[in-house]
This record gives structure tokens, C-alpha cells and sequence, in this order.
């Protein structure tokens, strides 16, 4: 086990001029000192002395096709040369087509009719699904939102995250949230079925339509004071937990008899991070809203959006100018968008991406029966999970995981006398989960290296 790591005497000179110049509002420095990274291929990045690091949660999920992906990096090289920029009020071809892509493919697996609206990145689009959402419900500002649930830091989206240390100095601007147990069956009641337990939190929420005293429905006359419930299919933040497969559908009949509309919040596990384009799609349910970004353009530009259905964000009903961004629907990211789905369609990352899955999960669930530190692990595709946990395999550890994440930034595991770091993302409720989202790109060699090099800091933090 090494010692603290020295930053070198360039970097130092950065990081001073980061203390001095760089707001922290927008940093969160999860070591010491901080890694400064200078280039970056496939699942890998290297700091600037070239060590190099096996990356496992690809930039939060937004690197979904691997770094400089060779296809997509073109295709964004051939749009700076022909039409970098064009103000958002003119149309472009890639912004058309792209929308068509995403409206043609959502009619095709929901049946419904939809359009698409582009802005700058997720938090962005969430505030303007809250936009069509509030339109759609004469001004309903109340929502439906998951404990552990994470939609952004924007004003309107930390509104409805779960998470009160968004919001504590800021407060609410419009938007309430009413948070709702989600089924995670690691942490829930003993005795039931995983798809027991998501049938039973479905009644626990229902029996908030029973009378007029829960406070969310007038029976008289019909009404929800609330518009939507947003969720994200899988949570993210939360520490990628899966519901049972039964859980959407009966929480959507719920749902559709008090009209109550459903915002599939896909920015995180969206763009086959589970295997398939929408997360969504595995729990057989139609939503109403679809909110994407970050792998939609590979990381290479900020650009995210949402499809809603025609009912919803027709002309008629969402005039021009509801919303507005000056780099909404830029043509560099729809660029990039297009291509990413051409790439999609002509090779089955469905197949590809599930199969890596499950390959990865056994990995783990072989570690998971080695070291009794592992409490649960789960997974979707390549949205995997590792809890972290006392000896008693339940207990959350957050010390333990913040000490493996500082080990694998040493950069000074060995696996086949290669020297390497390893990059792992933090979440859960307790902090304590290993969130992993490789990128889909990743070859089987480079999971069993993945695999190895956790069990070395699972070692690390067993025998420290």
C-alpha cells in the first residue's frame, strides 16, 4: 500500500492558481490533492505524468461509447467544417432528423405520437419538461418525486431532488416536491419477494387517493393537486437501484386513473446504459415525458432535451418561445446525436451491452462471496451496482468505499505488471454504493481487469 500521493511540482502550480481563481461552487474535490488529467482514449484517462486509469464510471454515465470515440469525434469534425453555428431561431438539418429519430422510435415502441425539444444539457431539460408538465396541468407546481431520486441542481430541478442539502440555502422557486419510498428491496422489509415489495410500496402511494384527508385528492370533483410524478427508471445518484420489474406498471395505473402524468427522467440510463435506448422500456409502461442529455452526444457537447407526447407539446398547446436557449438544438451536438443513433441502429448494443452485464455481474458476484464487505450487488445492462458494507454485509460503510475510491487514484495497483489506477463513482443513500457505468465499449479483457483491480482494493480495505 503507498504512501499519500505528492503532486508534482507542474500541478502544484495549477491547483494554486485553481484555489485563487476557480469558483468551488461548481467543483467537488473528491481527493487530495486533486488529479489534473491530460488526455483520454477508450475506457481510459491519463493524468499528466501518463499514469493511466481504468475508467468504470465514464464521466457519470455521459461517455456511454467510450473516450474519443473515433465515429463520433468525426462526426464532429465534419460539422465544424460545414455548419459549426447557427442561432437556435434558424432551422439546421441535424436538429430535424435527430428529433425525427427519437419521435419515430418512441411511436414505434409506446404507440404515441410525440415531439421533441432541445436545450443545453439535463438540468436544462428538466426544467422545461416542469414547463410543459405546469402548462398541461393549469399551473399545477406540486410533483411527485422518489426519495433518492436526483434531477439536477437548477432551482426547479433540485425542487424536485430528494436530496434537502440541494436546496437548503436556496429554497424553492415554483416547484414542491412530495418524495415517495422507492423499492429498494436491499434495504427494505424482510419477508417479501423483491416484486412484492414493489407491489407493496405501489398500495403504500395509492392509499393517498383514498380519502380527501391525505391531502392529494379531491374526490368530489376528481382532482390531484399534484401534475407528474418524475422518475428515473433506475436511480442513479440514489446508487443505481432496480425496481422490480412489476413496479412501473402497477404505479402507472395508479397514476393514469387520477391523471397524473409520468416524466421518465432518462439523463443518466438513457442510450443503452441498460440495453436499451430508455431504461424505461424494460418495465412494459408508456410515460408521458422522456428528459435525456449526457450520452446523447457522447460527452463531445452539451445537449439534452425531451420528447413529449403531441397532446402535450403541440404548437397549439406549447407555442414557439415557451422556452428558449440560445445553444438549444446547436448544430455540433445534433451533429453528434445523429450519428450516435446511426451508429446504434447498425449494431446491436442491446444484445452487446446486456451481455457485457451480465458478464460484469458475475464478476462481482463472485467478489460478493469472497468478501463479506459487499452487501448487495445488482445490474442492468452495464448500470452495476457494488454496496459497500460493515462485516455484517449490511451495515453501510461510506469510510470504507471513500478509502477504496483514494486507493484506486494512487495509481499504484499492478495487474499483469501493468501499473494502473482505477476511477469509481460514489452513491447511494448512505454514500456507500460503487455506482459502475463502464462504457459500453468496453471489451471482456477490460472487465476481467476491472474486476481484478477492485478485488485488490477490496483486499486493501479488508486487511487495513
Amino acid at each position: 500500500m503507498s504512501d499519500i500521493r505528492i503532486a508534482t511540482a507542474e500541478d502544484q502550480i495549477l491547483l494554486d492558481k485553481e484555489a485563487k481563481y476557480c469558483s468551488y461552487g461548481d467543483t467537488v474535490h473528491y481527493i487530495e490533492p486533486p488529479r489534473i488529467f491530460s488526455r483520454c482514449e477508450g475506457s481510459y484517462v491519463w493524468d499528466t505524468e501518463d499514469q493511466a486509469y481504468l475508467d468504470l464510471q465514464m464521466w457519470y454515465s455521459a461517455v456511454n461509447f467510450g473516450y474519443a470515440n473515433p465515429r463520433l469525434n468525426n462526426a464532429l469534425k465534419q460539422q465544424i467544417d460545414t455548419l459549426p453555428q447557427i442561432a437556435s431561431q434558424y432551422l439546421h438539418k441535424g436538429k430535424i432528423e435527430l428529433s425525427e429519430m427519437i419521435a419515430v422510435d418512441a411511436k414505434k415502441k409506446f404507440g404515441l405520437d410525440g415531439r421533441v425539444h432541445f436545450n443545453v444539457g439535463g438540468s436544462q431539460s428538466i426544467e422545461d419538461s416542469l414547463k410543459v408538465v405546469r402548462n398541461a396541468t393549469n399551473g399545477k407546481s406540486l410533483m411527485f418525486a422518489f426519495e433518492g431520486g436526483y434531477h439536477g441542481r437548477t432551482l426547479g430541478a433540485s425542487s424536485i431532488t430528494s436530496s434537502y442539502r440541494y436546496r437548503r440555502r436556496y429554497g424553492h422557486f415554483g416547484e414542491r416536491a412530495q418524495f415517495i419510498p422507492f423499492p429498494y428491496h436491499f434495504r427494505g422489509p424482510k419477508g417479501m419477494t423483491k416484486e412484492e415489495y414493489g407491489s407493496h410500496c405501489v398500495q403504500q402511494f395509492a392509499r393517498l387517493f383514498e380519502t380527501e384527508y391525505n391531502g392529494v385528492w379531491d374526490p368530489k370533483v376528481g382532482s390531484s393537486e399534484y401534475a407528474a410524478f418524475y422518475v428515473e427508471p433506475i436511480q442513479g445518484t440514489g446508487g443505481y437501484v432496480i425496481p422490480p420489474m412489476n413496479f412501473y406498471r402497477e404505479l402507472k395505473h395508479v397514476l393514469d386513473q387520477h391523471g397524473i402524468l409520468m416524466v421518465s427522467d432518462e439523463i443518466q440510463m438513457g442510450f443503452y446504459r441498460t440495453g436499451k435506448l430508455w431504461s424505461i422500456e424494460h418495465f412494459d409502461v408508456q410515460p408521458d415525458v422522456i428528459v435525456f442529455g449526457k450520452a446523447l452526444t457522447n460527452g463531445l457537447n452539451p445537449l439534452g432535451g425531451i420528447w413529449a407526447r403531441e397532446e402535450l407539446i403541440n404548437p397549439k398547446i406549447f407555442p414557439p418561445g415557451s422556452t428558449h436557449s440560445t445553444f438549444a438544438s446547436n448544430p455540433l451536438g445534433t451533429a453528434v446525436g445523429l450519428e450516435m443513433f446511426k451508429m446504434t441502429n447498425e449494431i446491436d448494443y442491446g444484445a452487446m451491452v446486456m451481455a457485457k452485464g451480465k458478464f460484469f455481474l458475475e464478476g462481482l458476484q463472485d467478489l460478493q462471496k469472497r468478501f463479506p464487505i459487499i452487501g448487495d450487488v445488482d445490474g442492468l445492462g452495464l448500470a452495476l451496482r457494488c454496496e459497500i458494507c460493515a462485516p455484517d454485509g449490511f451495515t453501510p460503510d461510506k469510510a470504507t468505499l471513500d478509502y477504496m475510491v483514494e486507493e484506486g487514484m494512487k495509481g499504484d495497483m499492478v495487474v499483469d505488471g501493468q501499473k494502473l489506477g482505477l476511477i469509481l463513482d460514489v452513491g447511494g443513500y448512505y454514500k456507500n454504493v460503487i455506482t459502475l457505468a463502464p462504457s459500453l465499449e468496453i471489451s471482456y479483457p477490460e472487465i476481467e481487469l476491472g474486476l481484478k483491480l477492485l478485488e485488490q482494493l477490496l483486499v486493501r480495505a479488508t486487511n487495513r
